[in-house]
């Protein structure tokens, strides 16, 4: 990771001792340049805090109404039967009764079980921030219920470190959504490395977790006797091949597969300065508005049923942002660009997340208008210093690899 990760407090306070408000306002788009592979070694590097608890603020100032569409929908639950019922009679078709068709055992798991995996997937995403029901503690079990076709303890350690996501969003090493700094330098920017990466990224994801090395909470023991218990129970009605059905879905659903391009849509920097994309196609009416990623992080009590509701609210702070439509594109870009690699993202440290969240104020209506002429000469002046900032760091990069 770059040298800049380590800044201290003092380091932090002396690049923010001019300002009193945070002048990304309105849009708190950063101002620093997307790390390009082999220009840059590392992501890029922000000494500014998440964007989206002030962007919440800044769109509550001129549109209070979205608070009405906080709280949860219950469809969810009902899909979530529905998802654990069709994968749980594919894998008794294929381990009881269609016992020799092999191949159409496989492209199945693909098509069907890789979408409902990725779907459950969302399920989790969905209860993790109480969104299903009226109590966490429903929340909770509708999370282990959807649990069951993955076979792995998921639903109780996904709440845990996507809200740690949420708290500390590019925050090295606190973020558990951020690659390792291994995966970075072993992939590098080679599209069969980067192919192979998204193949096994579902993989990755959880080890990003365990490298983090916490005690299981009370919860997790919990999902995991769960889940042990519901294993025994499929090889009993399912036996092993049906539990070989699941497993194929879990694999390839969270790998290559449309369903899982929201891993990389959502937080890899395809845009200078914006390190959160919403994706607005057609994947988004099966996989439960997944790809409304922007509005998702800027209003984490709003159900999924409600998501496209905040775009049409406050279309001002959503239509200027760039933005996906084929979640094939997203895996095909990653692939095959130059431009994109697993170090195309945003670090930033936690005394710059920290400093700039307590000291740097979102500017009301009429402190926005009265910054609003000193904003673009502070703007300019920091995007300068970004910029020599960035040019030194590759031209170090590059005399390094000289003396190499």
């Amino acid at each position: 990771m770059p040298s800049r990760v380590d800044s201290t407090a003092e380091e932090v306070e002396a690049v923010h001792k001019d300002e009193q408000f945070d002048m990304r306002f309105p849009s708190y788009l950063g101002f620093w340049k997307r790390s390009v592979p082999g220009l840059d070694e590392h992501p890029r590097f922000d000494m500014y805090d998440e964007p989206h608890k002030k962007r919440k603020q800044q769109i509550l100032n001129d549109h209070p109404e979205i608070e009405e569409l906080y709280g949860y929908d219950t469809n969810t639950v009902w899909i979530t039967m529905a998802t654990v019922c069709v994968q749980m009679g594919l894998a008794y078709v294929f381990g009881r009764v269609l016992t020799d068709w092999h191949w159409t055992m496989v492209l199945v798991a693909y098509t069907v079980g890789g979408s409902f995996s990725t779907q459950i997937g969302i399920i989790f995403h969905e209860f993790t921030h109480n969104l299903c029901a009226a109590t966490t503690l429903q929340n909770r079990w509708v999370g282990n219920f959807a649990n069951i076709p993955l076979l792995v303890p998921l639903a109780q350690s996904f709440r845990r470190y996507h809200l740690e996501h949420h708290t500390y969003q590019g925050v090295y090493g606190y973020d558990p959504d951020l690659p390792l700094e291994w995966e970075i330098k072993l992939i590098g920017n080679d599209p069969v490395k980067k192919f192979v990466w998204l193949i096994i990224y579902g993989v990755m994801y959880i080890g990003r977790g365990l490298a983090q090395q916490k005690q299981l909470s009370r919860w997790e023991l919990y999902n995991w006797a769960w889940s042990i218990a519901c294993d025994v129970a499929i090889y009993k009605f399912c036996g092993l091949r049906g539990i070989l059905y699941l497993v194929i879905s879990v694999l390839l659903g969270f790998g290559l597969h449309p369903g899982a391009a929201h891993f990389i849509q959502e937080h890899y920097t395809f845009r200078d300065g914006q390190e959160t994309y919403s994706y607005y196609g057609s994947g988004n009416y099966f996989w439960l508005n997944i790809g409304y990623h922007n509005e998702h992080h800027d209003f984490p009590l709003v159900p999924w049923t409600k998501l496209p509701e905040i775009k049409r609210l406050a279309p001002e702070y959503y239509d200027d942002l760039a933005y996906h439509t084929s979640w094939c594109a997203v895996l095909y870009m990653f692939v095959t660009s130059s431009l994109l690699a697993p170090q195309s993202r945003v670090v930033r440290t936690l005394d710059a997340h920290r400093y700039a969240r307590k000291n740097l104020k979102v500017p009301s209506i009429e402190e926005a208008k009265q910054l609003a002429s000193a904003k673009d000469e502070f703007v300019a002046r920091l995007k300068l210093a970004a910029d020599m900032s960035m040019e030194k760091a590759r031209a170090r990069s590059i005399a390094k690899a000289k003396q190499q």
